[in-house]
């Protein structure tokens, strides 16, 4: 079978080597040749996903076994369910979205390269990650992916951008050093052989009910971070602030899902008893997420904090979602990752063009705007509300299933919970207000619509949303199994102890 997940790993980072070895008169072009790369990615990624077989979405697909330090155990191992495929689309689509989003950003040509160059090396991250089937290759990739954000961040954001890029590396680091912990632990737990790292291999560890509580502890706290929950999230709204927009979009539309996409598939899965023990404090954190995120939002005049925030609210139902163990809450929170990743970047987009003509993210400094430009206030619009979860457009689907997969056995966590359905409306409509409706400013008038390269940005994700609001079996048939299996691990798991 053609390699057909190393294949979209190396060419990103082919790419990136590329462009950084490009001579000065060729510099000009590598915005055209990084775009030119993520679209025979896209390609590539078609071709495989045509020949996923969606009636075995939980099944382990295209998978790639080859040993890598057989001294450890650790393996190339690579391989993708439904949900693994879905968040690889994510990264697929909105890696050339974020390069056509921040297509001016730069005038200087290397500047241009290596901002270029690192996005292509977070698609290779990206990929990876979401396609790795051991533990250690996991961990490595997970890493080794803070080195191309760390400088997208401090070498390319706003004035504080060392400190948000310091920041941001702290506390990922931390996460890091002590899933490093639990990754070694699990070498001398775990199975060994040459194969010791292996997924598959790791679902049935036999280890004391402390000893793999310690483990969960490991891994969830790095996913947690990640993710970001409440109360380790505050990195992401001084990152959202000062790191370049495409970077930012990236950072919590698909990088961040990492997070969620750990828990299921890492930590439910090689520690299903410790996570029973844990999930009642794990949920409690949750609609704290939920609850304090959305109220935040509201407090926020900064449009980039604003949306970081909704994104701390949004995390907190998926994490909700996971951890009552439910086939139904656990679908939902599966396809929230994916239609989170659509919504939030393309109001991460939006606000982005916005803050390029006026040069503020600031909500005062507008007003006015939807005579001004009446697309721009549209689509702000129909985006604004996708993030408040509104019936036909996608995020309703997901969220709306999490809560009724979850009332059966969390019943106060999802009333809470569902009272930031009304505190998203306000956020969005408040925000709306302020920035679109009433007597343009003076200043404002001459204000542009959106050009033809924002709306093939915006548009697609807009059309997807809809798409998928009206028709979201298109996606859940890629989760519904993965979910299933997760839950019923976990059950099995419970009714042996």
């Amino acid at each position: 079978m053609f390699p057909f997940l190393t294949v979209l790993i190396v060419l990103p980072v082919l790419g990136a080597a590329v462009l950084w070895a490009l001579p000065a008169s060729a510099r000009p072009k590598a915005r055209q040749i990084a775009l030119g790369v993520t679209v025979i990615e896209a390609v590539l990624f078609a071709v495989m996903a045509l020949q996923f077989d969606t009636a075995d979405a939980g099944a382990i697909q295209f998978s790639e076994t080859h040993a890598w330090i057989p001294q450890i155990g650790a393996s190339w191992a690579l391989g993708v369910s439904g949900l693994g495929l879905l968040m690889i689309a994510l990264a697929v689509i909105l890696v050339p979205l974020a390069m056509l989003a921040g297509w001016r950003d730069e005038t200087d040509p290397v500047r241009q390269r290596n901002y270029m160059a690192l996005v292509l090396l977070s698609q290779a991250f990206m990929v990876g990650i979401f396609a790795a089937r051991d533990v250690f290759l996991f961990y490595v990739l997970f890493e080794a992916m803070l080195v191309p954000l760390y400088f997208l961040i401090g070498g390319f954001g706003g004035a504080q951008r060392r400190y948000a890029a310091v920041k941001f590396l702290l506390y990922s680091l931390v996460g890091g050093l002590i899933m490093l912990v639990a990754v070694v632990a699990l070498y001398f737990v775990g199975p060994g052989g040459e194969q010791a790292f292996l997924i598959d291999n790791l679902s049935t560890l036999d280890a004391s009910a402390t000893t793999e509580r310690l483990l969960f502890l490991g891994f969830f706290l790095a996913f947690a971070i990640k993710a970001p929950m409440v109360p380790v999230h505050t990195w992401l709204p001084t990152v959202a602030e000062e790191a370049p927009v495409g970077t930012t979009a990236l950072l919590v539309a698909v990088l961040d899902k990492i997070g969620t996409f750990g828990m299921i598939t890492l930590c439910l899965v090689m520690f299903p008893d410790a996570a029973q023990w844990a999930a009642p404090v794990i949920i409690v954190f949750a609609v704290i997420s939920v609850i304090y995120g959305a109220l935040l939002a509201i407090g926020q005049r900064n449009m980039l904090r604003l949306v970081a925030f909704t994104s701390v609210s949004h995390f907190g139902v998926m994490i909700l979602g996971i951890f009552v163990f439910q086939a139904t809450a656990m679908e939902g929170a599966a396809l929230y990752m994916f239609n989170h990743g659509l919504s939030t970047a393309a109001l991460f987009f939006l606000v982005g063009f916005l803050i390029k003509r006026t040069g503020s993210a600031d909500m005062s400094d507008y007003g006015g705007l939807q005579k001004v430009v009446p697309v721009f206030a549209g689509a702000f619009l129909i985006v604004g509300m996708s993030a408040a979860a509104l019936p036909g457009l996608s995020p309703f689907v997901s969220e709306i299933m999490v809560f009724i997969g979850a009332y059966p056995v969390a019943k106060a966590a999802v009333i809470v919970s569902a009272i930031s359905v009304v505190l998203a409306a306000l956020y969005i409509l408040l925000t709306y207000k302020k920035v679109f409706t009433g007597p343009p400013r003076p200043e404002l008038q001459d204000t542009k619509d959106l050009s033809l390269r924002e709306k093939l940005v915006a548009w697609p994700l807009i059309v997807a949303m809809l798409v998928l609001g009206f028709v979201p079996g298109l996606a859940i048939d890629y989760v519904s199994a993965p979910a299933a299996d997760v839950v019923a691990h976990v059950e099995l798991e419970e009714a042996n102890a």
